[in-house]
């Protein structure tokens, strides 16, 4: 099934409450014909537009192909979420990749977080960027684990920026009392991720990248990359497409797994009626509920799992589900917007980053963290085509399993172990 069509319409935004309140670009023409860059981007997401913008900074032609629109996939329908850290935490790094890689990882974490700041101040992007992410657990032994894992960071990482929060402290931030405790980082952000796409874009733009869209890559190989009604020339191509890669490179299509999460956004809420504090939420479920408010005091609240590549027809009823269990007193609260979208993950949750052959790059599988590492790796492939590849080529050392059963099978394996977590989450197992 090709998702780039499953469940959108060709070359328009979701009915999103992003889309709905994020004033839109310009549409950039599809390609026609032939023309002719140092680099060719695929894919008009955080990583894809990141990457052109710094190559176009460095002096490159960069040509952008995007399928839909710029900001249409992942990018500009996620929750927000602009997090410190490595997916993966950096005990489980330690034990992976040595300590001395992960100091260097939780390096490049916090550079991407930075990274964010940086360009929305730059670019004067207006995207309600604000501080605070807020991790939450169900269970007293998971809260246990959260203390001891935040007194790791501060005497190895001399990370100051955590808050530990009981379940009495919670009740400072939160109008819900299900949780056993939390962790409230400081240094981690939150912002409207459509709105945070389109900026980048206008930079793109503005630094002379040719931007397409409505130009769906079909073959895409260093020297040439085609498209319905064009093609472009170029020794360099760089495949930024996550959940939507597709077949367009084998390797790392074997390693990243595309799946569907759903968001609901509210009617305005009473203050403090969900948040007393406007920091993003994002709980210890295996299939993570995640929140925040908007500058309108609407909740919008992702969660609820499918086994399907198709959205469910009633997005609205899955998500109430998740949202009614954290917040009893909103299970009745009207719901304005519901929205899906397509990420990818991979079998350890840390991205794929890989340079499969001479000329061709490629950054994808960010598992649900990809609002700062994406923009981050944009650069990071840009300072790799200009000959620095120090940071590409350390997260190109972090191991990346394919999934079992290759790509028949992995789909039908994968909904069995999220049934299976499903279901410990719901026992408390």
């Amino acid at each position: 099934m090709n998702l780039l069509y499953a469940n959108d319409r060709a070359g328009q935004y979701p009915r999103s409450w992003y889309a709905a309140t994020t004033p839109p670009l310009a549409p950039f023409p599809a390609l026609k014909g032939e023309t002719r860059a140092d680099v060719c981007v695929v894919g008009g997401g955080y990583t894809g537009i990141s990457t052109a913008l710094h190559l176009a900074r460095a002096g490159r032609k960069v040509v952008l192909l995007e399928a839909h629109r710029v900001g249409f996939g992942a990018s500009g329908r996620n929750g927000g979420q602009v997090l410190g850290g490595q997916r993966l935490d950096q005990i489980a790094l330690e034990r992976m990749v040595g300590t001395d890689d992960a100091a260097k990882l939780w390096q490049l974490a916090l550079a991407s977080v930075q990274i964010v700041r940086d360009l929305v101040a730059e670019g004067e992007i207006d995207c309600d960027l604000q501080p605070g992410a807020l991790h939450t657990d169900w269970w007293d032994d998971e809260a246990a684990e959260t203390r001891a894992y935040a007194e790791h960071l501060a005497e190895r990482y001399d990370y100051t920026e955590l808050e530990i929060l009981d379940r009495a402290a919670l009740g400072q931030v939160l109008h819900t009392d299900v949780y056993a405790g939390g962790l409230l980082d400081h240094g981690s952000a939150h912002l409207n991720p459509l709105a945070y796409a389109l900026g980048l874009a206008r930079m793109t733009a503005a630094v002379d990248v040719t931007i397409h869209e409505t130009s769906r890559v079909h073959r895409a190989a260093p020297g040439l990359v085609t498209t319905d009604k064009g093609r472009v020339i170029a020794d360099q191509v760089v495949l930024a497409c996550n959940g939507y890669l597709g077949r367009l490179q084998g390797q790392t299509a074997a390693r990243v797994m595309p799946i569907n999460n759903f968001i609901v956004a509210t009617e305005p809420l009473p203050e403090g009626a969900a948040l007393h504090k406007r920091v993003c939420v994002a709980d210890s479920k295996f299939v993570v509920n995640y929140y925040r408010t908007t500058p309108d005091n609407r909740l919008l609240f992702g969660g609820g799992e499918t086994y399907g590549y198709r959205f469910p027809l009633d997005i609205a009823a899955l998500v109430r589900k998740p949202l009614a269990q954290t917040f009893p007193h909103l299970s009745d609260v009207n719901i304005t917007h519901a929205w899906g979208g397509t990420l990818a993950i991979t079998m350890n949750r840390m991205p794929v980053f890989a340079a499969p052959e001479p000329g061709l790059w490629t950054a994808s599988g960010y598992s649900g963290h990809g609002v700062a590492m994406a923009t981050l790796a944009g650069k990071m492939i840009a300072d790799a085509i200009q000959g620095d590849s120090a940071s590409f080529d350390l997260m190109a050392r972090v191991p990346s399993p394919r999934f079992p059963g290759g790509t028949a099978l992995r789909w039908p394996l994968l909904a069995m172990a999220m049934r299976w977590f499903a279901l410990r989450d719901k026992l408390g197992i």
